[in-house]
């Protein structure tokens, strides 16, 4: 049946950098769905109390001790890990001439050297059920050059490229890995793009659809990545852009 491919009822999810924006989005979408989902953030400024099948567990990604502790914890808990969701991320917009070394290492630990450390310690719990689905949550960044922030760039660029790697060597213990890219959506990130009338425009002229994406956008295709009815994808990357990575010419 159709709903049962699509199901992820009862699949233990993680989703790190979920205290807000996309991460928190798909950790409430993906709970609604029947998932057991676990908001893994450095802080948590919402409660999910009433939510029975959401769990924070406070964790900062940089930290591999922390990461093992919590990776643990969600095994014992359940006996199963079934989802990463590398959501995690931060951006530090400057003048690229000058651009800070600082900057620089703190985009990269976070965007990218997280990401990896904490797949790293679930590959261990998913190859327990040779079974499992990383989805990396890239960008269009991961793509084209973007002005004046040469370390997000570069990290999700990084990301994507992880994704292929770990796909190619995860694959013989049945672990997919694919990369979701969203384009422009509206979060606390792009709040200031979005209200500045002429960043707003631009940004929405340059889709096919006319218009910014929301978070919600990106919880069909990630259901789809984290059901069995993507069992034979992997290596992937899906850009939920609106049509930008595909716009020749903008109409405007």
């Amino acid at each position: 049946m159709v709903d049962n491919l699509f199901s992820i009822r009862n699949k233990v999810v993680i989703i790190t950098g979920s205290n807000q924006g996309i991460g928190e989005i798909l950790a409430k979408g993906m709970e609604k769905n029947g998932a057991i989902v676990y908001r893994i953030d450095k802080k948590f400024s919402k409660s999910t109390k009433t939510k029975k099948r959401i769990h924070d567990k406070v964790c900062d990604i940089v930290n591999s001790k922390q990461i093992e502790n919590i990776c643990k914890e969600i095994f014992d808990e359940n006996k199963r890990i079934d989802i990463l969701i590398n959501n995690a991320g931060i951006t530090l917009p400057e003048n690229a001439e000058k651009y800070s070394l600082d900057s620089w290492k703190k985009t990269i630990d976070v965007n990218l050297t997280g990401s990896f450390q904490i797949s790293l310690e679930v590959l261990s719990y998913m190859k327990k059920k040779r079974k499992g689905s990383i989805i990396n949550i890239t960008s269009l960044n991961a793509e084209f050059g973007f002005p004046d922030n040469p370390a997000y760039v570069a990290s999700k660029g990084g990301l994507k490229l992880l994704g292929k790697s770990l796909a190619r060597d995860w694959g013989k213990y049945g672990i997919r890995v694919n990369n979701l890219g969203p384009g422009y959506i509206k979060t606390k990130m792009t709040k200031k793009s979005f209200e500045n009338k002429k960043t707003f425009e631009l940004r929405k002229a340059r889709t096919m659809l006319d218009r910014w994406g929301k978070p919600e956008d990106l919880l069909g295709t990630c259901i789809f990545l984290a059901s069995d009815a993507s069992s034979y994808v992997t290596g992937q990357d899906i850009y939920v852009d609106g049509g930008w990575s595909a716009n020749g010419l903008s109409s405007k």
